[in-house]
């Protein structure tokens, strides 16, 4: 069994394969333990899986997992981990923006016994008002809500010991946010600066709108870490503070009919629809929470559906598997 694993999603990145393979195998090579790549080819159009299938055919440390469509970035690095073996996980992109070379601090970090080892790009290097000025602010931002004192969640480059990745379930876009959820299995994180380098072939895949879709994520975040195992907690208490405000403002209503006889309908007509939203709104949050707490029982189930659908596995000089999952 290998002892490391070096995980790589790939997309549309045929002019980056070969050179990929050829430095991560030259950087691995040099250091004396067992690896293997996990290439996972996410829906590509143009020739990226042909040119996985040739490398797999010649060098059996690798493993190439073809996937039936474009499933996205996290589901693509989840599919990588559910096929590796090693003791010990290293996720990057497969555009060479980052660095094989840096992979040694990674492997010298994660051997003093870290969880975790997440890529810092210190310096970076792309634009500064479409990605570093949205990546400062996301990046603060969830260091406060995760509580995880990290400069740079958006990296995919990170190593994880196996039994911290296994833990995490991946679905979504929640790859950048895997220190935060490890952080409530109580893992431990630290941080190496990694050089940030200019994509030098291919088109990026990065777009404005990943911003957006961040923040909806970073409230999924904190929603998680506070009430993943209690979502009651949550729901009950917007509903109770909701309730008692109806059952209040209902209560004075009562008091106006019978003690002054006024007339709810005419004098106070919206004083009385709110009390009746208030009511109505704070037992369908009780009802949302009742819910949550039966979906957790489900999140701990010993079996997930995976957030992909595999087309076929190479492996072992090239030995070819038709899967459906």
């Amino acid at each position: 069994m290998p002892k490391y694993s070096i995980v790589v999603p790939l997309h549309n990145e045929q002019e980056n394969v070969t050179d990929l393979y050829d430095r991560l195998k030259a950087v691995m090579e040099m250091n004396s333990e067992s690896f293997e790549l996990v290439l996972v080819d996410d829906g590509s159009t143009d020739r990226t899986f042909y040119m996985l299938r040739e490398i797999a055919a010649v060098d059996s440390r690798v493993t190439v997992v073809k996937l039936r469509r474009n499933f996205g970035q996290t589901s693509a690095l989840a599919a990588g981990f559910d096929h590796t073996r090693g003791e010990y996980i290293i996720a990057m992109d497969g555009d060479l923006q980052h660095d094989p070379a840096d992979i040694p601090i990674f492997l010298e970090k994660i051997a003093e016994g870290y969880d975790i080892v997440s890529g810092w790009r210190k310096r970076r290097i792309d634009n500064f008002w479409l990605r570093r000025i949205p990546s400062r602010c996301a990046n603060w931002l969830m260091a406060k809500l995760s509580g995880v004192d990290i400069h740079d969640f958006g990296t995919t480059f990170k190593a994880y010991r196996r039994e911290i990745i296994e833990q995490v379930p991946l679905y979504g876009e929640l790859h950048r946010f895997i220190p935060a959820l490890a952080s409530w299995h109580g893992a431990s994180i630290c941080e190496v600066p990694i050089r940030n380098v200019n994509r030098e072939r291919g088109a990026s895949h990065y777009g404005i709108s990943r911003t957006f879709r961040v923040f909806f994520d970073l409230i999924t975040i904190r929603f998680l870490l506070r009430y993943l195992s209690r979502p009651l907690h949550f729901f009950g208490t917007v509903g109770m503070i909701s309730i008692m405000s109806g059952s209040a403002l209902a209560f004075w209503l009562l008091m106006e009919k019978f003690l002054r006889h006024a007339s709810i309908m005419t004098a106070h007509g919206p004083a009385m629809m709110t009390a009746f939203g208030l009511l109505l709104g704070g037992l369908q949050m009780l009802a949302f929470g009742l819910l949550g707490e039966m979906q957790v029982r489900h999140y701990h189930e010993p079996t997930r559906r995976a957030p992909y659908s595999v087309d076929r596995i190479l492996r072992a000089q090239s030995e070819e598997q038709n899967v459906s999952e």
